[in-house]
């Protein structure tokens, strides 16, 4: 019987080669994983939150989008730097409701003393503490405005990574453990809108397009060109074409660690299951429930919290199978969750 061997992909490399506790630039890992599919996706973003690797999104692009969501997410960004959200929106918006129900929680406590209960099986202590850090979610969502995710899917998504942070939690600066998990849960959503924007694909012609450049400049005159000789043939700013350069140097590095043999067997880490997650469980709940709803509002939720396989979809996917606007559709979910949240 021959053996099969199969080499490890680019990104599959990259991943082996980060530290646990280090970041990856979400443009990398984009341009890496152009052509693959949503499970492999969602795989490597596994591993990230298993090593604790910060998922950096500064460097991707901000979208410029038209229609009804890009004058909303302009809103939203606007109204961030404002900072008061209740008095500019309407009465009816889906996020002024939102924020007029947490501000009627009681939330009160100190942070350090109630993590230390939790750690110890304090139930009351957790959800104490899940109440304290709803308002860190909104400002860690509005911190993230103008990335091309609706700060109610910020939200969302943060609340998930509380709700991770959490379970996960046994001791150390729960604050700081909080945050990663809220900010790594967010900069995740804000990933996967921008591979839906095909920043991974623009990224990958960006790197072939410098290299067809520098190559050109290098003939023309007779040396290796600068980096502003580079930007300027390519009609880029300089931090541009340094990113893209940086991008393509990566790529050669990776090139030349493939072609090494590794004489160390590395072993085969554990895996966690997905039913011990926190959005698994959210998943499930919600699935639990939905009998209670119209069939309407049970398939809008059952796409945007991907329970029927597959990633969540964004509201924009959904209102296009349903019919509906992307404000529609947080309108419904928002009123479909308060139900659900009735039923408990």
């Amino acid at each position: 019987m021959n053996d099969f061997i199969f080499e490890p992909t680019a990104w599959e490399l990259e991943v082996q080669s980060l530290q646990p506790g280090s970041s990856l630039r979400a443009v990398r890992l984009l341009t890496l994983l152009e052509g693959e599919d949503e499970q492999t996706l969602e795989d490597v973003f596994q591993s990230l939150e298993r090593m604790h690797v910060t998922l950096d999104v500064a460097e991707l692009p901000r979208p410029t989008l038209a229609g009804e969501t890009g004058v909303r997410l302009r809103r939203e960004e606007q109204l961030a730097k404002n900072g008061d959200f209740l008095r500019d929106l309407e009465g009816t918006d889906p996020l002024r409701l939102y924020l007029e129900e947490i501000s009627q929680i009681p939330a009160f406590g100190d942070i350090s003393i109630l993590a230390e209960q939790m750690a110890k099986g304090d139930e009351t202590a957790k959800e104490k503490l899940l109440n304290l850090s709803l308002s860190r979610v909104f400002e860690l969502a509005c911190e993230n405005t103008g990335r091309g995710v609706l700060l109610m899917d910020l939200i969302q998504e943060g609340s998930m990574g509380l709700w991770q942070s959490i379970l996960n939690y046994d001791s150390g600066d729960f604050e700081a453990h909080r945050d990663w998990w809220i900010s790594q849960s967010m900069a995740k959503q804000i990933t996967l809108q921008a591979r839906a924007n095909g920043v991974g694909q623009k990224m990958r012609q960006a790197v072939e397009d410098y290299r067809s450049v520098d190559e050109q400049l290098l003939g023309e005159l007779g040396r290796n060109p600068t980096p502003e000789e580079i930007a300027q043939r390519l009609h880029m700013t300089v931090e541009e074409a340094t990113l893209v350069a940086d991008m393509l140097e990566n790529a050669r590095s990776l090139s030349k660690a493939k072609a090494q043999p590794d004489p160390v067997t590395e072993k085969e880490e554990d895996r966690q299951a997905v039913e011990d997650t926190a959005y698994f469980q959210l998943r499930q709940r919600i699935a639990e429930l939905l009998s209670s709803l119209d069939k309407q509002s049970a398939k809008l939720l059952t796409m945007r919290f991907g329970l029927e396989g597959g990633l969540p979809k964004t509201p924009e996917e959904t209102g296009k199978v349903l019919g509906m606007t992307p404000e529609e559709v947080i309108a419904a979910e928002t009123a479909a969750l308060a139900k659900l949240r009735n039923e408990r």
